[in-house]
């Protein structure tokens, strides 16, 4: 590959208030004295299998919170632990809607390998992730781990499809990709609230009700190391806070009547002001959370990994990326994301590596000491090595694919197809917001990476006919 360079790219760096300074090699590039480019700790020894603890926002833009540049949220907790481990500038969701990202991550492939990760997003009963496929929670649970998954599952309704039949323990939370906060009704207009396979009432806002779950659950007198999926609604659409009852009630009434298109596309409602609230009450409850692992004694071995499931929507503050939600220019897929982990991995670093979902569930399993099943080979790779060792990450592509976008990066190198079937060539070290289209001016290496994804396309399953 001898037009590709390795360089990083630098992003953003620091920690509360945040520069933008694309174009600058994290080789040269000066950390603020509040955090250092990402170096592993030396003589570190194996030590015990650590507990996993992580945290899904949902539609949470890649600068909403404080310490990735946000000028207007504040984000106290999520900060102190990004200060407390490493903040990646370059970490990417394994698609650009909610549950085929969910796919990547639980099975650590890319989503178009599964009938159900087609879906984007999945939308009626018909659709889920094949309870025969292996999955982060059944290969760490095959090892010795306990697993539950609390909050958005959006991988299939029951009777078919559910956590407990795809390798959680336990599950506490909603099947859908959306429900409003009170009643709990949910993407497919019923109750969407549920313990394991039954229904749970519980009418209080349910960020509040998932947090009191996951701190009963870090809080357990536990006996053997612990995987916990935590994945929150907030702050997906509708836009409610805990004072917003009255206007959830509205909503909910909508719901019944039909009239809210499944819970998912809406274009009323919310404001800059309401979505700030609600990230600041997502980071208030993620802080009670990483409260209760310390209390338990719980904190020094939990890998803490906190992302988002794709990029943010209309209200997220995203400078200086473009696109969003939905599509896969950078602000539709690259996400904040923080790994602590104080046993193994010292804090007040930045690491520019590209990274993505697929990764973090090949990561966890090394860590966890599970091994993939061989039947189905991973497109991740784990960063245990790079974290713990000091090793390179390995030179891969990542690789996108939606309805109406294609994308892969290579380096600093993006390839990206739009809507309207046109390519496009872009140099993210020095144009992180896309807008300096050089595929004109480098034809050779576009076609290289136009090439690059067609190979990995054709392994998999084809969209079926809309």
């Amino acid at each position: 590959m001898p037009e590709i360079s390795r360089r990083a790219f630098g992003g953003l760096v620091g920690g509360g208030a945040v520069t933008a300074v694309a174009g600058t090699s994290a080789t040269t590039e000066a950390a603020t004295p509040a955090e250092r480019p990402f170096k592993a700790r030396a003589g570190g020894r194996p030590g015990r299998r650590p507990n996993v603890l992580f945290i899904l926002g949902d539609d949470l833009g890649w600068a909403d919170l404080s310490s990735y540049g946000s000028p207007h949220i504040r984000t106290p907790h999520l900060d102190r632990l990004a200060a407390q481990g490493v903040r990646f500038t370059n970490a990417y969701a394994g698609s650009a809607t909610c549950s085929p990202t969910r796919f990547s991550l639980y099975t650590g492939r890319h989503p178009g390998r599964t009938k159900g990760g087609l879906a984007e997003p999945i939308g009626n009963r018909t659709q889920g992730l094949d309870p025969n496929h292996p999955t982060l929670a059944s290969l760490l649970k095959k090892a010795g781990y306990a697993t539950a998954l609390i909050g958005k599952w959006h991988c299939g309704w029951l009777p078919d499809y559910s956590p407990t039949k795809s390798g959680w323990d336990e599950f506490f939370g909603n099947f859908g990709g959306a429900l409003e906060y009170f009643s709990k009704l949910g993407q497919l207009g019923d109750y969407d609230l549920y313990e394991g396979d039954a229904t749970y009432q519980d009418l209080r806002y349910y960020t509040t009700v998932l947090t009191e779950r996951a701190v009963e659950y870090v809080g357990r007198d536990h006996d053997r190391p612990w995987l916990l999926n935590l994945n929150f609604t907030t702050p997906h659409w509708p836009w409610l806070t805990e004072d917003d009852e009255e206007t959830g009630a509205e909503i909910a009434a909508r719901i019944r009547a039909g009239n809210v298109l499944g819970g998912l596309r809406h274009n009323d409602g919310g404001s800059v002001e309401k979505y700030k609230e609600m990230v600041e009450s997502l980071d208030a409850s993620v802080g009670k959370v990483l409260t209760a692992l310390r209390r338990f004694g719980q904190e020094e071995n939990t890998v803490v990994v906190f992302a988002s499931d794709n990029g943010g929507e209309r209200f997220s503050y995203q400078w200086p990326l473009s696109g969003a939600k939905s599509e896969l220019l950078e602000g539709g897929i690259r996400v904040p994301t923080i790994l602590r982990w104080p046993a193994r991995i010292d804090g007040r670093q930045v690491s520019h590596e590209p990274v993505y979902s697929p990764d973090w569930t090949a990561t966890l399993l090394e860590l966890g000491g599970a091994r993939p099943d061989p039947a189905y080979p991973l497109d991740g790779h784990s960063l245990a090595g790079y974290l713990l060792r000091g090793e390179d990450v390995p030179e891969r592509d990542l690789f996108w694919r939606v309805r109406g976008n294609r994308a892969l990066r290579r380096g600093d190198w993006k390839y990206y197809r739009d809507a309207d079937g046109r390519d496009h060539l872009f140099d993210l070290a020095a144009d992180a917001r896309e807008q300096a289209d050089l595929a004109a001016a480098r034809p050779q290496l576009l076609a290289e990476l136009k090439a690059a994804w067609e190979k990995i396309d054709s392994g998999l399953l084809p969209y079926p006919a809309s």
